[in-house]
């Protein structure tokens, strides 16, 4: 599974690039802000939501330290998807927020 760095993340935002990122924390997590147009799809959600996705389309998966977005992203890719993991997660994410 192919990694990207917080910093390249911000890089790919403050461009206004279209970006698909899937954040997989819980509800309780997600209320200390999200990145920007970021999905919540929690972790336990994801092989029923991922009808939901387009495998024409590339995923960047964020959690709060790494682990658990590297354990969706696992999943994504054995279901045909083409993912990318947050190295450090939320944790090392020092950007923009957003509160839904």
């Amino acid at each position: 599974m192919k990694t990207m760095t917080t910093d390249e993340l911000i890089d790919l935002l403050d461009a206004n690039e279209d970006l698909n990122i899937i954040d997989v924390r819980e509800d309780f997590e997600v209320e200390q802000g999200m990145i920007p147009g970021a999905i919540h799809i929690p972790l336990g959600s994801i092989p029923e939501r991922a009808s939901e996705l387009d495998k024409s389309k590339e995923y960047i998966m964020v959690c709060k330290g790494g682990v658990r977005s590297a354990n969706a992203g696992e999943y994504l890719e054995s279901q045909g998807f083409q993912v990318v993991n947050l190295e450090g997660g939320m944790m090392a994410y020092d950007g923009e927020l957003e509160f839904k």
